[in-house]
């Protein structure tokens, strides 16, 4: 069973269910931070202080108040922790249980469990801690029955790419040059201008921000 345990959670109620859990599990080291920067830091200094947290618990929204945060969401968080440390265990326990991000966190290759927060959650979470403790990985059923839905949409890294990049104000022309410095192919302008019109069609949008705002609100991008 893990022994150093660091929760990202906003949420005092979540926190103080989630502390039960893990006494009820024999977890004594336990630290929680409501901010995902303040979770990194607590992070870095025990892997400085060779004594590095063997799992991280953390939810994917935090609410912004007066902080002015540099890492914004859970799933940066995870990002970052998991690039410091590749043998720290992740469970992701949110109630964001929309197919594509849960996909897009099984893909990243970052996570070993994905509960979601219903009526059934602190049981999952529980379960979730004991399997990945035993080096399996785990899903709560709400989001295993999620990711079996037929016919999801979902988008190709070159796509996302160039939707988030647009999105961001960049031009086809800076857009071909961040796709050729993050080795991404195709690169082109004309495959940009290309695949853009081709969205556009599938997702039955008129303009390119009419494309962006679809597919923010499907949570594609």
């Amino acid at each position: 069973m893990f022994k150093r345990v660091l929760v990202a959670e906003d949420m005092d109620s979540i926190n103080q269910a989630v502390s039960i859990i893990l006494k009820d599990l024999g977890i004594t080291e336990v630290f929680h931070s409501q901010y995902c920067d303040q979770a990194w830091l607590r992070a870095k200094k025990a892997i400085k202080d060779n004594h590095p947290f063997d799992l991280l618990i953390c939810d994917l929204s935090f609410k912004q108040d007066y902080r002015d945060e540099k890492i914004p969401s859970g799933q940066e968080l995870i990002s970052i922790l998991k690039n410091e440390d590749p043998n720290l265990k992740v469970i992701v326990n949110s109630i964001e249980d929309h197919p594509q991000t849960v996909r897009d966190l099984w893909n990243s290759g970052n996570i070993d469990a994905y509960v979601c927060k219903d009526r059934t959650g602190l049981k999952d979470l529980k379960e979730a801690i004991k399997t990945v403790s035993n080096n399996k990985q785990y899903n709560s059923p709400s989001i295993q029955k999620a990711l079996k839905q037929k016919n999801l949409l979902s988008l190709n890294e070159f796509e996302i790419n160039i939707v988030k990049y647009l999105s961001n104000g960049y031009t086809q022309d800076e857009i071909e040059r961040e796709l050729k410095k993050k080795n991404i192919k195709p690169s082109s302008r004309s495959a940009i201008e290309k695949r853009l019109k081709e969205l556009r069609e599938e997702f039955k949008a008129n303009t390119n921000p009419h494309l962006i705002g679809i597919m923010k609100d499907l949570k594609l991008i």
